[in-house]
């Protein structure tokens, strides 16, 4: 459910001034946020970096709560997107490894740009049930699209045919995200970006049981 819905206040202002407006509260809570933490981030600080008054702020958002739940909704918009760009793409020609690749190199270079929110909305998750209903939707609509992706590579032979395609999607899902939590957020893991993209590639190809043949030599056996 939208951030919005059910308070009074349209998440879709009428005039391009009033979305220009409501855009700047978004990035300039979204940066206080990073900076501060949820608990100790204040409305004021975020009405004067957007460069408007503390007044200003109620014209568009109730709380603090309210415009937390839409900067973590727009994070976690962005974290998804790779998935259907690039793995769910229909019109994609390229073998299933590299798509997989270059699912994970994007998605890693979003949670890597947006690692100090991430941080702060995993902390929220785990106190404010909308923060994590939205997330936990999110997990659940990208967790079936994998599964199906996973559906579709079986039927045409390419994966591990004994696989329940439900259980690996939440599984390689669980593993990316907790991964990226500890390696990004909390700096657990010690590792190069590029080992980090090959080796979650690896272990996802090797998990659905596909080749790991390189793009190179797929396209030189389809061109003979």
């Amino acid at each position: 459910m939208p951030a919005s819905e059910g308070n009074g206040k349209s998440s879709t202002p009428r005039s391009q001034k009033g979305a220009r407006t409501r855009a700047r509260l978004l990035q300039a809570a979204k940066e206080i946020f990073e900076e501060d933490g949820f608990l100790e981030a204040r409305i004021s600080d975020i009405a004067e970096r957007a460069g408007l008054s503390h007044g200003s702020f109620y014209h568009y958002f109730d709380s603090k709560e309210e415009v937390f739940r839409e900067v973590a909704e727009a994070v976690e918009d962005q974290l998804s997107a790779p998935l259907a760009g690039v793995i769910l793409d229909e019109s994609s020609h390229a073998p299933p490894q590299e798509r997989i690749r270059q699912a994970l190199r994007l998605n890693l270079e979003s949670y890597r740009r947006e690692a100090k929110i991430i941080g702060v909305i995993e902390q929220m998750a785990r106190y404010d049930k909308q923060v994590n209903a939205v997330r936990m939707a999110r997990h659940q609509h990208s967790s079936a699209q994998v599964a199906a992706s996973i559906r579709d590579l079986q039927r045409h032979g390419l994966a591990d045919a004994d696989l329940d395609p439900k259980l690996a999607a939440a599984a390689l899902g669980a593993m990316t995200t907790r991964f990226s939590e500890m390696w990004l957020v909390q700096g657990a893991v010690s590792c190069s970006f590029d080992k980090a993209v090959d080796q979650l590639a690896r272990l996802f190809v090797n998990a659905l049981g596909l080749s790991e043949e390189p793009a190179g030599e797929h396209r030189r056996s389809k061109a003979g």
